[in-house]
């Protein structure tokens, strides 16, 4: 079970950095949040104390560490208020320059 969570968190990991480094910026938004997830997993998974048992449940377990949950919550937390900040900007953007092409937006610096 432990090498389908790492291969996931990888997986999640690469699309999340290869669609940020996308010049669209509607799927570098996209791509951010799949890195927050990815970044989210990793931690889930790195919870529990031996390895044996999952930090998200009791089960067999008489108790899971809960700091990695109470870093998750903040994280998720966190990005959403980021990805509001960061939805706004794009919609101020593409409003004034009609595109969400970075290599299209220019004028930036005057």
């Amino acid at each position: 079970m432990e090498l389908i969570t790492a291969i996931a968190t990888g997986l999640l990991f690469a699309i999340g950095v290869f669609q940020l480094l996308r010049r669209n910026l509607i799927r570098s938004v996209i791509g951010l949040m799949i890195l927050g997830t990815a970044v989210n997993l990793f931690l889930l998974a790195a919870g529990a104390y031996t390895g044996d048992h999952p930090a998200y449940t009791t089960a067999g377990s008489p108790r899971s560490d809960a700091l990695p949950q109470a870093l998750i919550l903040t994280a998720i937390v966190i990005s959403m208020g980021g990805m509001a900040f960061v939805l706004a900007m794009i919609n101020t953007i593409s409003a004034r320059y009609k595109t969400a092409d970075m290599d299209e937006v220019d004028e930036l610096k005057n």
